[in-house]
């Protein structure tokens, strides 16, 4: 079932509540929904890497367009029962019997026994015309995902994060021909002969525009009035992840502001889960799945753990209330 929340007929108690439908939620409603339980996951359909025209590095899914991608895991959760819902979560909300309650823009309110955070991360970007446009085509970050493609280019590093200089560094494996643009970053001494070592030009900025052809980049343009001719662009955005459904529940944050979880994903929030960038800024789609599929096992053993309490603590009861018969 897919659509926004409006069926009367439509169940509103789940075992799982996932929040996110990317490759970490949706892998990990498909596990949860083979292992029998109700599942359903809440998507606001605004997918990270849907600018990207092809994602990478995702064995059996290399080139593949990113949004086909997730239709193909759509219909896999569905298969086996898992409820998509088309919406935005405002918050979720601790019952004091236990559980949570999961509501949903607009009013509807959902009861969830555990859930699963998979709302991935927001890229900030610095305020230069022409950039946000090229986001995710020529201008982009992860040289694992887009490096292969514009190899033996000329590249610009454009500098806007402590880790910009390193990046540069990295992106000389890929092409001789790589040049670093300070911009808001300046270089340290040492930075500057690492990058001198790698071979790694350096223009002084700050980048003032990006030119475009026929919609494609050509050439940066510094505020000198300089132009930088390239085939892309590289930054390291400013991420954040999108965890506010989770503000008040008490989860654990680290010194950055981002939710902490063990191996397998659980926060210290108990019953709630994270997978995917909304913990990890260096997740690609292939480790968010597998990070997806690791909380689903674990999750779903604790349902279990959970189900056989239960089920003890009433057979003890009955057990107890049942007289002794006399002895003839």
């Amino acid at each position: 079932m897919t659509g926004a929340f409006n069926d009367k007929t439509q169940r509103t108690s789940y075992d799982v509540i996932v929040i996110g439908g990317g490759a970490g939620g949706l892998n990990a409603a498909l596990v949860l929904a083979r292992a029998r339980r109700t599942v359903a996951v809440i998507d606001a359909g605004e997918p990270r890497n849907a600018p990207s025209a092809h994602m990478h590095s995702f064995l059996s899914r290399d080139g593949v367009p990113p949004l086909s991608v997730l239709e193909t895991g759509r219909a896999e959760i569905a298969r086996y029962g898992a409820v998509l819902m088309n919406g935005q979560v405002d918050q979720v909300e601790a019952c004091e019997t236990g559980g949570y309650v999961v509501r949903l823009a607009g009013g509807a309110a959902l009861d969830a026994r555990h859930v699963v955070l998979a709302t991935g991360l927001r890229d900030e970007l610095p305020d230069i015309p022409g950039l946000r446009a090229l986001w995710g085509k020529d201008v982009i970050f992860c040289p694992y995902c887009h490096g292969y493609e514009v190899r033996d280019q000329p590249l610009v590093v454009l500098g806007v994060h402590p880790a910009s200089a390193g990046q540069a560094l990295l992106l000389r494996q890929w092409s001789h021909d790589v040049v670093y643009v300070p911009h808001s970053q300046p270089l340290t001494d040492e930075e500057r002969e690492r990058l001198d070592a790698r071979g790694v030009k350096v223009a002084e900025g700050p980048v003032s525009s990006m030119l475009t052809k026929d919609g494609r980049l050509h050439a940066v343009e510094l505020a000198d009035g300089r132009t930088l001719d390239c085939a892309a662009v590289f930054l390291f955005p400013r991420m954040t992840p999108n965890d506010a459904a989770f503000d008040g529940l008490g989860c654990e944050k680290d010194d950055n502001g981002w939710l902490v979880t063990d191996r397998a994903g659980r926060t210290s929030g108990p019953g709630l889960w994270a997978v995917g960038n909304v913990v990890d800024s260096r997740a690609q789609a292939v480790t968010a799945a597998g990070m997806g599929a690791a909380a689903a096992f674990a999750l779903n053993h604790d349902l279990v753990d959970e189900e056989i309490e239960r089920a003890l603590a009433e057979y003890r009861a009955a057990d107890r209330s049942v007289s002794p018969t006399p002895a003839s």
